[in-house]
């Protein structure tokens, strides 16, 4: 039996990085190896060799490489630093890693008392293989491996962010309407008022704001998190009637958005005629919560975000500017910007077009080439769809998410000017790391990379933040298509108009389409065969007019929707910094597995959702708890939050995974007992003004019309 030492986990951290402080070269350093630290393990330097003790402590010198091993089972070489874990193995930045976990499950599996939390010390099977091709693959270790892969990442997880002092969330705070109803839209995009404490969302349902008083609110973890309700409702307020009063002639066809500075609320008001005008709603918030109309502004054609700049002169709002479903108008895209003095919006807008860009246009020369434009009737400006408005800190740059053009636009708030508009680019499907489970028709998960094989970002819900002089942007890459459709007329009319007739549907105009319906150009695909049967690609949608051959018949590139994951460019070059990879897919087989994996989020059911775009990051927020900053994403069709530490933008860190959602309910008819669904709009509240004293993420469950708070400490 071996003896070991399970000394207090910070305490040996704290001994290690005193260690660790000497950078001359020829010194003997100490580092630990930790899953919990890792006793057994035989390591190698040019300088060093031995056994690691009962602290995962190994012996090396500045600069070297270290290589550790299971007794002959041989490990990566890493380089020597105070502290290794199984991600550094295999630079990783998920636990979640296929071969992370693999590793993980091994080290935990040969605990001599199977107890991961006191410490890991080896009892070494002499049976062990003496190496492993890829560790992706646990096929060689399967007879070794008694701890599952959820529980092994589990522990892992909770040692890295113990050993690098990340906050955790917890589930403080949960609103159930009374009148709930499945997918409803009864709890969209969040606010929060600092002076009454309230809680405000987005009731589509009804076209209302819902204020709800957090006095109630505490911070232990809710007991029933799938069924509590401990905020309360305050009011509702009518949206509809105090627009329609204000603007004669304007018919209110719901409300959007909402954001809050101050005690200004602002709301984005879409018009009955969804091609026509909309508006922005503003009311004052007293210390109870109270909201007194004040005014509408009149805005773009489909007001679809609105958020205030951090230093509260302007309010700024998205318009789509969508078509009519038979594309006979097709407003253009536009961003509304209102000045705002002492607390009161201005009367009228400036409205910020993109015309200068269309051919023949005064910039049209500017626009970026990877912009994309896609309708072949429509001009630029009609064509470009702002769908979120993030601003930067310093107030004097908004960045426009433009999704389905996979664009960004940058606005000048002192010259209401377009200062330049840029596409994100490509994600490429088929280097390591960026794998994907393409297919519904499976019956497994299988994230794998594929040639050719692209995912165009298009973001939703899109958030900025600076470092050291730069402005990054942080965005969800949900993905989206253009799918217009209408009825009401016979084949001959829908044809006449120059559009496809379909059982009834005459269809305007769609950019989607099954990779198994499309053309493959055989010097590129040799494989079109095998990569088009529906349990390999051949049931993922993909883009139509993306990677054409010239012929316009045949596609060299495919190109999917949203890349299942989030990213941060530098907002200033518009250069990628950092990709999530496949962490949310890789993330979610091991905790959900078949379970839950790629699951709709107003169904339960195993992999519904890999062939369209997957978990489909939505919902975004990003907050800074003590010196770190974090990113929170939400999962909108599978569900749950991911977080990480992004307090270098070139190298976030995974945190967590957290979901508060039944993967097992019925969830047609048993809505109340499934949890929170279809993650939509958050909001990062700190903990200055946060009514617990510690920071705070509001989300907005559309589907569940439930809204959560997490405490973040």
């Amino acid at each position: 039996m071996k003896v070991r030492r399970t000394p207090l986990f910070v305490s040996v951290l704290a001994a290690s990085l005193l260690t660790g402080c000497n950078n001359d070269n020829d010194k003997t350093l100490t580092g630990r190896f930790v899953d919990s630290p890792v006793q057994g393990l035989s390591f190698s330097t040019p300088s060093q060799s031995g056994e690691t003790n009962a602290n995962g402590e190994f012996t090396y010198q500045a600069g070297e490489m270290v290589t550790f091993a299971i007794g002959n089972l041989q490990l990566p070489a890493v380089k020597a630093q105070q502290t290794v874990t199984p991600l550094d193995l295999f630079g990783a930045s998920s636990p979640y890693n296929p071969a992370v976990v693999n590793l993980a499950r091994l080290l935990q599996s040969l605990d001599a008392d199977s107890v991961a939390e006191n410490g890991i010390a080896l009892s070494i099977p002499d049976t062990l293989p003496a190496s492993v091709s890829d560790w992706r693959d646990s096929a060689a270790i399967d007879a070794y491996l008694t701890v599952s892969a959820k529980d092994a990442v589990s522990h892992l997880q909770t040692s890295l962010n113990s050993l690098n002092g990340d906050a955790a969330m917890n589930l403080v705070g949960r609103y159930v309407p009374a009148d709930q109803q499945l997918d409803k839209s009864q709890a969209e995009i969040v606010g929060y008022h600092k002076a009454s404490e309230s809680v405000l969302l987005i009731n589509a349902k009804d076209s209302t704001v819902d204020i709800l008083d957090t006095a109630t609110l505490g911070s232990q973890p809710l007991l029933n998190p799938l069924s509590a309700s401990n905020l309360t409702l305050r009011h509702q307020l009518d949206v509809t009637a105090d627009v329609e009063q204000a603007l004669s002639g304007f018919s209110v066809g719901g409300i959007n958005s909402l954001a809050i500075s101050n005690d200004l609320l602002a709301i984005a008001v879409q018009n009955d005629d969804k091609q026509a005008a909309g508006a922005v709603a503003f009311y004052g918030l007293d210390q109870n919560g109270t909201a007194t109309f004040q005014k509408a502004v009149i805005a773009g054609a489909l007001p679809d975000n609105v958020v205030f700049s951090a230093d509260g002169k302007y309010a700024l709002a998205a318009n789509e500017g969508e078509p009519s479903s038979d594309y006979s108008n097709d407003p253009e895209g536009s961003v509304t910007l209102i000045a705002i003095d002492n607390g009161v919006a201005a009367d009228t807008a400036t409205q910020i077009t993109f015309s200068d860009f269309n051919q023949g246009g005064s910039r049209a020369s500017e626009l970026g080439s990877m912009v994309r434009i896609s309708h072949p009737n429509a001009t630029v400006a009609q064509d470009l769809e702002p769908e979120y408005i993030a601003v930067s800190s310093d107030s004097t740059k908004a960045y426009v998410a433009m999704q389905e053009n996979n664009a960004v636009a940058v606005i000048d708030l002192a010259t209401a000017r377009v200062d330049s508009i840029w596409g994100l680019g490509y994600k490429d499907h088929g280097v390591s790391g960026n794998g994907l489970d393409a297919s519904n028709k499976d019956d497994a998960i299988n994230i794998r990379t594929y040639s050719n094989l692209y995912g165009a970002y298009m973001p939703d819900t899109i958030a900025s933040y600076r470092v050291d002089g730069v402005n990054y942007l942080v965005t969800a890459n949900e993905g989206d298509s253009r799918e217009y459709i209408y009825d009401g007329v016979t084949q001959s009319e829908c044809e006449q108009a120059g559009h496809t007739y379909d059982d009834g549907d005459c269809i305007s105009w769609i950019d989607e389409a099954r990779i198994k319906d499309f053309t493959l150009d055989s010097s590129v695909f040799q494989d079109a065969d095998m990569l088009q049967d529906s349990a390999v690609l051949g049931r993922l949608k993909a883009i139509t007019t993306e990677g054409l051959n010239q012929d316009g018949q045949s596609y060299s590139k495919l190109v999917a929707f949203g890349t299942r994951s989030f990213s941060i460019f530098n907002a200033d070059s518009g250069e990628l910094v950092f990709d999530s990879g496949d962490d949310f897919e890789q993330t979610t087989a091991v905790v959900l597995g078949e379970m839950g994996f790629n699951a709709n989020n107003d169904e339960n059911g195993f992999d519904n959702r890999s062939d369209d775009k997957g978990p489909e990051p939505e919902a975004l927020a990003i907050g800074k708890v003590g010196n770190e900053v974090y990113a929170f994403i939400g999962l909108e069709r599978v569900g749950g939050i991911m977080q990480y530490r992004i307090t270098n933008p070139k190298a976030p860190v995974f945190v967590n995974y957290l979901t508060n959602r039944d993967y097992q309910v019925d969830i047609a008819n048993n809505v109340s007992a499934a949890g929170d669904l279809a993650p939509e709009g958050m909001k990062f509240v700190a903990a200055e003004h946060s009514p617990t004293g510690a920071a705070l993420l509001i989300v907005g469950n559309e589907v569940s019309g439930t809204a959560s708070v997490y405490e973040i400490k």
